[in-house]
């Protein structure tokens, strides 16, 4: 029993360590601007390189834990997270950031194996009547893993940056920049590489410990060396592709490139008799595959507002990056209130109803942010708050509880054959954040966009620091009001139909 609640506390451990690296990548997209003196359409590649990576290795994941198992995935995730933060050191001394690309990228690639295992994890680990609770219950862990990730950064990160501005580097001798540039990304990569320990001895203990799922103990297993030969071929095909793109296209775009590394994960599915006919079996289930659309929307929208939350209140209020983060730990703080709260309410109420009304929230703070006035209405220990910025921070409250409800809605009642394929192929729909974050850095950064003429009263006028405007910030947030109502459409379609309630 003792041996049972350690295994259960330190896979929700695993949900909070990756909210703290997924929320220290969102501030590494404003600390790389002014580092290497990019704007917002080269900056969030980081973002790419992050959410890409989901898309890239869940299908790769999926085979890893039907051949293997779920702590199989933990481990290897696990493991692939360490081997990444470790590239950061590297990256500093050479001052790159294409090094950097390619770590965020593995470290990215660990988290993505570790969440796809985890989430199918604690769904099967309990009565299944109970799943979608038991997930929003693990799922609450990974705000509290962004606060912790959000502070990390600001205190480690933004609070490190040289004040010079990105005119006076643009102009400043390479002998006088280098050792500025080093000393910042010295400080990125300290609380990367110091997860390290943390995740190395939660390695150590999976590694002794057996996960056993009911799905598991009565799994019948393949030879070990058939088992060994799928995965082989799937880690293959899926590096092969990637590899083989991006060194004869090296100018690829990104995301262009990222697309190219799902071919072989999905080859491999399709030319293997038994995946292919779960992968059938999903794609023929429209519960699942819109459920796929609605968590890419989700994905896409939560990542691409935090992303430019910071940017977003330094324009706004006048405020310096490190005290604009702070917005930034109290939406997590709603966020992480109404995730608990919400997911205790499911007790009595229907996932899919509060998921629905969360949804109209979401839609009336977005538009909230694009439309209400910036006038300071009262401060809070010295915090400016303005109508529009509590409308910003109101969107992360009303993100509560999507993600786990959309996850559990669209894998409920799903035959057990196709579960442990269905799991990961949700987190490929993180590919969202890869997408929808560049589209609003692209109307961010802009100086002329369809979504301007929705907003003629605002004002454009140019930020050379910031690179953007008011009124391309403001504009910007009618992508999560898009999104918000992609997700209030799928509540309302598949309400009555079978979930892990």
């Amino acid at each position: 029993m003792k041996n049972s609640r350690l295994t259960l506390f330190l896979l929700v451990l695993c949900f909070a360590l990756w909210g703290v690296v997924n929320n220290m990548s969102d501030n590494l997209v404003p600390a790389f601007q002014r580092i290497f003196t990019m704007d917002q359409s080269k900056a969030v590649l980081v973002q790419v390189a992050f959410y890409g990576a989901y898309a890239v290795l869940a299908l790769f994941t999926s085979i890893l834990v039907e051949e293997f198992s779920f702590r199989a995935g933990v481990l290897i995730g696990l493991g692939v997270y360490v081997c990444g933060a470790l590239l950061y050191i590297p990256a500093c001394l050479q001052q790159s950031f294409d090094f950097y690309f390619i770590g965020i990228f593995v470290v990215a690639g660990g988290c993505a194996i570790l969440e796809a295992s985890s989430n199918s994890c604690m769904l099967a680990l309990g009565d299944p009547k109970t799943a979608i609770r038991r997930l929003n219950f693990a799922q609450a862990m990974n705000p509290v893993g962004s606060i912790v990730g959000i502070f990390l950064a600001q205190k480690l990160i933004l609070a490190h940056l040289n004040p010079t501005t990105v005119e006076e580097r643009l102009v400043m001798p390479p002998e006088q920049l280098r050792p500025i540039v080093h000393n910042e990304l010295m400080w990125i990569c300290v609380p990367y590489v110091g997860l390290c320990l943390i995740m190395i001895a939660i390695w150590i203990y999976f590694a002794r410990t057996p996960i056993r799922t009911a799905t598991e103990v009565t799994a019948v297993r393949a030879p070990l060396r058939t088992r060994l030969a799928h995965v082989a071929s799937a880690m293959v095909l899926t590096a092969v592709p990637f590899a083989v793109t991006g060194w004869l296209f090296p100018d690829m775009d990104k995301l262009a490139w990222m697309l190219c590394g799902m071919i072989g994960p999905f080859s491999c599915i399709l030319a293997l008799p038994s995946y292919r006919a779960s992968f059938l079996a999903l794609v023929r289930t429209p519960r699942y595959v819109f459920g796929i659309i609605a968590l890419f929307a989700y994905v896409g929208m939560q990542i691409a507002v935090w992303t430019w939350m910071n940017a977003y209140c330094q324009k706004e209020l006048g405020l310096p990056p490190d005290t604009s983060a702070t917005y930034y730990i109290l939406a997590i703080a709603f966020h992480i209130a109404n995730c608990w709260g919400a997911s205790y309410a499911m007790k009595w109420i229907a996932p899919w109803k509060i998921m629905a009304t969360y949804c109209i929230g979401g839609l009336a703070c977005s538009l909230g942010t694009v439309y209400l006035p910036s006038t300071v209405l009262f401060s809070v220990a010295g915090l400016p708050w303005s109508a529009n910025v509590i409308t910003l921070v109101g969107i992360s409250f009303f993100m509560a509880i999507l993600f786990p409800t959309i996850y559990g809605m669209a894998l409920g009642g799903l035959d057990p054959k196709c579960f442990k394929l269905g799991g990961p192929g949700m987190i490929m729909a993180i590919l969202g954040g890869a997408v929808i974050t560049p589209w609003m850095a692209n109307v961010i950064s802009a100086k002329e966009s369809v979504f301007f003429s929705l907003v003629p009263m605002m004002d454009f006028t140019w930020d050379a620091n910031l690179r953007t405007s008011s009124g391309a910030l403001r504009a910007s947030f009618f992508i999560p009001a898009i999104c918000f109502v992609a997700m209030f459409v799928y509540a309302v379609a598949f309400r009555g139909r079978k979930t892990r309630g």
